[in-house]
């Protein structure tokens, strides 16, 4: 029995990633997108045009990754390469502005520590219970979410759970646009957290409704009445996206 499991151990080789904070991952991974400076073509909008999300803005170009679903069309479209998406995947913030790119940044996506809540570093910095809601998710951004607890990424080594009862958490984690139907849901299990709590929004549906925006069959209300600590944009983000932005978070002010 030892060597049959010493020849698997040897065979697959070490099954999770050691630090977190550091992996790089293929060029092939759609990461924090940038804008060229080069010039477009006369009156050209063929990448606002095809954006499934309106989430390019034009004069002068921008990108919201808020909004993006990291489609691509926008790189395949445009005839002067002023799109591109690095594989960096450390792209959550908490503040909302900081999501949308200009032309001819290249900066990294951070956190303004100053603007982080004090309690969350003092109550939290050791351990974090979450409480994951689907609000009309598509199971995506559920399951990167349920993959940051497995072998490769074991965010429980930092203290990271997620945990059944809201009662048991110390804040919520959304997905989805938010539908109608689970408004009043999201509310019910956002007052059974106790004080002090946070609200993270994962994915782009959740951040700003995605293709679903304007629908009839969403209410977003519950986030014009609440603040929102962390912004964990993607379609569907990866692992390494929403663990490093909240370790982040926690580790704002240590």
């Amino acid at each position: 029995m030892f060597f049959d499991t010493y020849k698997i151990l040897r065979h697959q080789g070490r099954q999770y990633i050691p630090d977190l904070t550091k992996p790089a991952l293929p060029d092939l991974f759609r990461g924090r997108p940038e804008i060229s400076t080069v010039a477009c073509s006369d009156g050209c909008s063929a990448c606002a045009d095809i954006c499934p999300t309106e989430a390019i803005l034009l004069d002068p170009i921008k990108l919201d990754l808020g909004k993006c679903v990291f489609c691509k069309e926008c790189v395949w479209v445009c005839d002067k390469d002023k799109f591109s998406f690095t594989n960096d995947y450390k792209i959550a913030t908490n503040v909302r502005e900081r999501l949308i790119i200009a032309e001819g940044v290249t900066d990294p996506i951070k956190l303004d520590i100053l603007s982080v809540r004090e309690e969350i570093v003092k109550f939290f910095g050791g351990s974090l219970k979450l409480r994951h809601v689907s609000a009309g998710g598509d199971n995506s951004c559920e399951m990167e979410l349920t993959a940051c607890s497995n072998v490769n990424f074991d965010m429980g080594r930092w203290g990271i759970d997620w945990v059944a009862s809201p009662r048991h958490s110390d804040g919520i984690v959304i997905t989805g646009p938010i539908t109608d139907n689970m408004s009043k849901a999201l509310q019910i299990c956002y007052d059974a957290i106790p004080m002090p709590k946070i609200i993270i929004l994962v994915g782009t549906d959740a951040i700003s409704g995605g293709i679903f925006a304007g629908s009839p069959a969403i209410n977003r209300s519950f986030l014009e009445n609440h603040h929102v600590d962390l912004y964990v944009p993607g379609n569907p983000p990866h692992p390494l996206t929403f663990i490093n932005g909240v370790l982040e978070m926690i580790r704002a002010r240590k």
